[in-house]
Parts: structure tokens; sequence; C-alpha cells
């Protein structure tokens, strides 16, 4: 039986404060994460501003950005590929010492809020142990057990998960489609090729959790 925790972090503890609070309109959703070998968070993450440009620029001057690249760019959200390189020391000892999984995290303003799984509720105990005595603040805003094996695993982000729902009951999997990516698209106002890749990268996590579990455990960086 594994545990679900839902956690804030005060944006000046945690990675990307400077380009938080150079930008603070800008939406970042990290779609997954992992720690290397020494203990730095390595995230694939999606932005939404309106001015990539300075963002961009705030990426490279951030102390706790390194080996910044970018992906892929699609109707206003920016997929990059970064090292956290410091600030991230409680959320690095939940991933290596805790076997804790980051499953969704999002920054903006002023905090973040993260959705972290644990294999045992002692982990959470011992990660709040952990901030309490190092100094970092850590809000628990929920907690609960989860027994279905697979939640761990899938990762995906809240609006990935409702528009794989809503593809599949709108038929989107049947052949031929009985709706396209444009009428998905309608449902949660973003054009067809937001719909199309916000799909995509939902089944990119479900084949990475699902399918390459161990090569993720195993992953350093």
């Amino acid at each position: 039986m594994g545990t679900m925790t839902e956690v804030r972090i005060p944006a000046p503890e945690f990675a990307l404060h400077e380009t938080l609070r150079s930008v603070p309109s800008t939406g970042i959703e990290v779609q997954r994460v992992v720690a290397d070998e020494s203990r730095r968070l390595v995230p694939h993450l999606w932005v939404t501003t309106d001015d990539f440009e300075t963002v961009h620029r705030s990426f490279e001057r951030d102390r706790s950005v390194d080996d910044l690249s970018t992906l892929s760019t699609v109707d206003g959200e920016r997929l990059y590929r970064m090292s956290w390189v410091s600030d991230v020391e409680l959320v690095a000892h939940a991933l290596v010492e805790q076997d804790g999984t980051v499953l969704s995290a999002r920054g903006s303003g002023d905090e973040w809020r993260l959705r972290l799984f644990f294999p045992a509720r002692d982990a959470l105990r011992r990660t709040n142990e952990y901030a309490e005595r190092e100094g970092w603040s850590l809000t628990v805003d929920s907690v609960y057990e989860t027994s279905d094996p697979s939640f761990d695993r899938y990762g995906l982000t809240d609006r990935q998960h409702e528009t794989l729902v809503v593809a599949h009951e709108r038929g989107y999997y049947e052949f031929p489609h009985a709706v396209t990516t444009a009428e998905l698209g309608d449902e949660f106002d973003i054009s067809a090729q937001a719909a199309a890749d916000r799909l995509r990268r939902g089944h990119g996590n479900l084949v990475e959790r699902a399918l390459l579990t161990d090569e993720l455990d195993t992953y350093d960086g």
C-alpha cells in the first residue's frame, strides 16, 4: 500500500525561484523528473507564457539551472530539459533517500505544488522530519493511501489525465475515430494541435511508467 501526498513548497526555497520572481506570470508544469547520481534534479517541463524570450533569458541567469535545452514549442507552451543544481535538496531527499516519485509539479507565483508518491507512509514522515531538521518549509495539504499499484507509475498531469479520459469516452480510440482532435480541443478550449500534443505527452507518460519502469528506476540522468 503506497502513500500519495500533495504538498506546497515556497518558491524562494525551490528551483527556478529567480525566474518565477522575475516573470511572475509564467506557469511551469513538470512532466517528469529524476535525480542523477549527484542528487541534482533533471526535469522535463512545460512553460506557458506570453514572453518566451524573457523566460529563456531568466532561465539562463537562474542560479538553480544548468544544462538548459529547448525541446519543443507547441501552441503557447515550450518544453525544456534542464538540470536543477541548487535549492532542490528536499525533493532530492524524497526521491533518492525515500524512493519517492514526483507525479506532478506546478510552479507559479510564489509557490510550487507537488504531488508525490511514496512506497510507504513512513517515507513521508521521514521526509517531513528531514524538512524540519534542515529548515525547509513543507506544507502537506493531503495524504491518502492507494492500493492501486499503477497509480504511482503513470505520472499523468491533471490535464493529461482528463484529456485521455474524455478521449476514451468520446470514442477517439475507436476505428475510425468517433471524435477528432479538433472536437477534443473544443472540450478544453484549446486548439486541435494542443489537444493532439497533450494526448501525445500523456501517451508518453503511460508508456514510460507502465512499460519502461525498470529503465526509469535505474536512470541516472
